[in-house]
């Protein structure tokens, strides 16, 4: 056998395990978030809202309410007892002055209109069940104003639902990026678990 013919049989041997691997791309989301039904979206316990803007989460919050809605994937549903997955939003803030337990976010009614309608439901604040409270430091649900510091990126975070405090338990799928909860048109957050969603569905279609 000539050098140059056991060369290239080398880098053919190689090559095969290498491609094998590739195509053995690991599934971007789990099968329970792609035969997830309902979801539900709330504002991250921990924010604050800034003063400068303290409708910030709570736009957000809807803003990505109404992009679920014209998607059509889930249905939007208002405790998560019922919900297969919950979306935690939190808008960019790297500092200066907040409030906590904003009464800007409680939510006793919700009259939200919609392409297939009007939605109609409503809870007393955030959920109280997604966090366990007995976690980190007291606090007594009024509004108070601090200097919190956080990151000035905007975060979607999906959660499983189906299962106490579910957001004390590590995300499923995370995106940060600035304008990333920004509305009321294109939702980048949304598009971008769009496109995961869909990644997600062709590898497991690729399964044997």
């Amino acid at each position: 056998m000539s050098r140059r013919l056991a060369m290239w049989l080398l880098v053919i041997l190689v090559a095969v395990p290498l491609s094998g691997a590739k195509s053995k791309k690991k599934q971007v989301l789990p099968d329970y978030v792609l035969n997830a039904q309902t979801v539900l979206v709330v504002i991250e316990p921990e924010a604050g809202e800034p003063l400068t803007n303290p409708t910030a989460n709570r736009t957000a919050q809807e803003n990505v309410e109404r992009e679920l809605e014209k998607w059509g994937r889930f249905r939007l549903v208002m405790g998560s007892p019922t919900a297969d997955l919950i979306i935690a939003v939190r808008t960019g803030h790297a500092g200066g002055p907040t409030i906590s337990n904003s009464p800007v976010d409680d939510r006793p009614v919700i009259v939200q209109p919609s392409d297939g309608g009007i939605r109609v439901g409503g809870h007393q604040g955030r959920p109280p069940d997604v966090n366990n409270p007995g976690l980190g430091t007291p606090d007594d649900g009024r509004p108070r104003i601090s200097n919190q510091i956080g990151p000035s990126e905007d975060t979607f975070a999906v959660y499983r639902g189906g299962i106490e405090y579910p957001l004390d338990a590590p995300p499923i799928w995370r995106y940060m990026a600035k304008g990333a909860l920004r509305g009321p048109e294109v939702i980048p957050a949304v598009e971008q678990f769009k496109k995961a969603l869909t990644e997600s569905e062709k590898q497991r279609a690729q399964k044997p």
